[in-house]
């Protein structure tokens, strides 16, 4: 049991509690869509090889990811001043628009997640996934 939770059972139940309030607000917004504008909410710029690193995707995954992003009016690219090869990836007025939006939801998401939860515990989790992680990087 321990494996299926470490793979993913608690993080799939967040994701889907989250996407449900996305849907049910009419954002028309993936959790793999959000997790790349959280990271250009905390920093407005960033290239493609950037949002790789920071999501764990591989760049075909998140080229479609941004592609979809720009699409939807959410992004758009812009050609890097200092290196041509490179995209930077810029939030539009409508992304920066449902910043707060999402935030709020995802920390409504949060916080029902860890109902119940002492921070002691939630503490000791951090910990014992950091050194998991630690191990496999």
């Amino acid at each position: 049991e321990l494996y299926s939770f470490i793979t993913g059972v608690a993080s799939t139940a967040i994701a889907r509690r989250l996407q449900k309030k996305f849907n049910t607000a009419g954002l028309s917004l993936t959790i793999e869509q959000w997790s790349v504008l959280y990271h250009l909410w905390k920093e407005d710029g960033l290239s493609q090889q950037d949002l790789c690193q920071a999501t764990f995707r591989d760049k075909p995954s998140m080229t479609r990811l941004v592609d979809n992003l720009e699409k939807a009016g959410l992004v758009k690219r812009s050609a890097s001043k200092t290196d041509r090869r490179k995209n930077l990836i810029l939030l539009t007025d409508k992304a920066k628009s449902i910043q707060e939006t999402c935030h709020g939801f995802a920390a409504e998401t949060v916080d029902e997640a860890l109902a119940g939860v002492s921070e002691a515990d939630i503490e000791v989790c951090k910990v014992v996934l950091k050194q998991v992680y630690e191990n496999l990087k």
